[in-house]
C-alpha cells in the first residue's frame, strides 16, 4: 500500500512539473557595428527588422538605401 502511494505522488509531482507551456527561447539579437563613418549630423545607428543595421536620419529615412 505504502509503494502505490509513493507511485501515485511520483506521478502527480510529475505531471504537475510537465503542465506548463513550453517555449522556445528567443533569438538573441547580434550588434552590428558601423562598417563606415557617420554620414551626416543627426543619423544614428539602427536596425531595421527586415535588412539589418544602418544610418538612420529621423527625416532623411535610410542613408544610401537598402541594396
Amino acid at each position: 500500500m505504502k509503494k502505490i502511494a509513493t507511485v501515485s505522488i511520483l506521478a502527480a509531482v510529475l505531471s504537475t512539473g510537465l503542465a506548463g507551456c513550453i517555449v522556445a527561447p528567443r533569438v538573441p539579437v547580434v550588434y552590428v557595428g558601423p562598417s563606415y563613418p557617420i554620414p551626416a549630423p543627426g543619423y544614428v545607428w539602427l536596425r531595421h527588422p527586415g535588412y539589418g543595421y544602418g544610418w538612420h536620419h529621423h527625416s532623411h529615412g535610410w542613408h544610401r538605401g537598402w541594396r
